[in-house]
């Protein structure tokens, strides 16, 4: 027995840490590189938490449409926290080692924002059916009881989703030495291929999260637009037309933003292995990065009583 259980004990190996690269062919300028990727960091944080400060301070903007809009910006500085340590630590301080439970940790909570957001779009689209097919019972409909209702379903669901994945990476065995990643954080696709052993449970789970909560998502939204086109398309005057279209052009734009570089990420993790490195880090940064700095720009100026809300705030921290 003795022999067998040591044997055992060789033969299983997981590293004390993982090794980031940063952006893979780019490390000697990473401190350059860090100047535009603090800025994003710093626009991401700063204007989604003046959205959630303006939601919160402005009574006039408790409405379900920017209840939603609340969910969206809190997520968003969720993803933007889950990459900012690291990504900074290896552009800042050429600080490239991270601990391989704390990678698990990292990766548990950035897939969850992620399909969070990919949730609060979906629910986005859900408030703005509501609102165009049934105005006068719109707020019966969207109560604060159903918002957050809504909220925790959006979490659990996340959180259902993406508990088995760290167990996943846990059970599997890593050769010594192929302990690098090719990005500034840990991301699935990017950590199960450092294994040296079958990972099909793995592939096969992680293209159940992407198609259950993803795919499902993209499709109900594109379901959702197309009864939002028919229900207006019915209506008589063009000018109704066009405004009701209007209050649906900011979530549209952050569906784009948020779902092309996703679908473009998987796709290449899954049948672009022959592309430069260079070019799945810098698509990854694009996914995870974008969405957070452009949502608060994109609804800033698109919905006036946001704009408004938001320099209301910023003339009162000026004053101060």
């Amino acid at each position: 027995m003795l022999p067998s259980q040591s044997y055992v004990n060789i033969s299983f190996f997981q590293p004390p840490a993982f090794l980031m690269i940063g952006i893979p062919g780019l490390e000697a300028i990473h401190g350059w590189i860090s100047i535009p990727f603090s800025a994003m960091y710093t626009a991401a944080l700063t204007g989604n938490c003046l959205i959630l400060l303006a939601v919160r301070r402005t009574p006039s903007l408790h409405q379900p449409m920017y209840y939603f809009l609340s969910m969206l910006a809190l997520t968003d500085v969720g993803l933007t926290l889950s990459t900012l340590p690291t990504t900074l630590a290896v552009l800042w301080f050429d600080y490239r080692l991270i601990g391989f439970n704390a990678c698990l940790v990292q990766m548990f909570f950035l897939h969850s924002f992620s399909v969070m957001e990919s949730s609060v779009l979906l629910a986005m689209s859900f408030d703005r059916f509501v609102a165009i097919s049934n105005p006068l019972r719109y707020a019966a409909i969207l109560t604060n009881n159903v918002i957050f209702r809504i909220g925790l379903a959006i979490v659990a669901r996340a959180t259902l989703c993406l508990f088995p994945v760290p167990f996943l990476i846990k059970r599997l065995n890593f050769c010594p030495g192929n302990n690098f990643l090719s990005h500034s954080f840990c991301f699935h696709a990017d950590v199960m291929r450092k294994a040296c052993a079958d990972i099909i449970i793995n592939i096969h789970y992680g293209l159940y999260v992407v198609v259950s909560t993803g795919g499902i998502d993209s499709l109900l939204i594109v379901l959702s637009y197309t009864l939002i086109l028919y229900i207006v398309m019915g209506l008589a005057s063009p000018r109704e037309c066009t405004r009701a279209l209007n209050t649906c052009v900011s979530h549209i734009l952050a569906v784009f933003v948020f779902f092309i570089p996703g679908i473009t990420m998987s796709m290449i993790h899954r049948f672009g292995r022959h592309l430069p490195h260079i070019v799945r880090a810098l698509v990854a940064y694009v996914y995870l990065m974008v969405p957070p700095v452009l949502n608060p720009i994109i609804y800033s100026v698109k919905s006036k009583p946001i704009r408004e809300a938001m320099l209301r705030i910023l003339r009162v921290k000026g004053q101060g």
